[in-house]
């Protein structure tokens, strides 16, 4: 399931692209500063949904993994792919959707992260979902300015 929504999300990231590129040929609407700057915040929009909701199932896949069966605690997270030193005294771990994370604790209280890919996902989803919103600002801003510059003219 959280592969299906992430490649929705892709999806539609790609259609607002495609929708982006189409503003360099002949046919634009106008006005097209105003058209191109909401398509662009759109696939900015889809493009971070996409990464969060990547992160988003992993994050829940680790949660779902962890009590389940009879190979399960500590975390098969927090286990697998790391050497036995670094596994050493884990006693539990912490997750959070917001930002994305799944880290380990041992029972010094020392933590590590059960996979760095957490921290680009981080930043890449909060990033274009900035972006989203500037771009978004910037198409309202561009709309009321050029309202403004038709009613000194009229």
């Amino acid at each position: 399931m959280g592969f299906g929504v992430s490649m929705a999300c892709a999806v539609g990231a790609l259609v607002a692209g495609a929708g982006v590129l189409a503003m360099a040929f002949p046919g634009r609407p106008e006005p097209w500063p105003v058209h191109l700057l909401r398509r662009a915040a759109a696939t900015a929009a889809w493009g971070a949904a996409s990464v969060y909701s990547l992160g988003f199932f992993a994050v829940l896949m680790s949660e779902q993994e962890f009590g389940d069966g009879a190979d399960s605690i500590p975390a098969p997270a927090c286990r697998d792919g790391f050497d036995p030193a670094t596994v050493e005294g884990l006693s539990h771990h912490r997750s959070s959707y917001l930002p994305l994370r799944f880290d380990c604790v041992r029972e010094d209280r020392t933590v590590y992260s059960s996979d760095s890919a957490y921290a680009w996902m981080n930043g890449a989803s909060a990033s274009l979902a900035l972006s989203a919103a500037l771009l978004a600002i910037g198409a309202g801003f561009a709309t009321e300015l050029r309202a403004r510059k038709a009613a000194v003219t009229s």
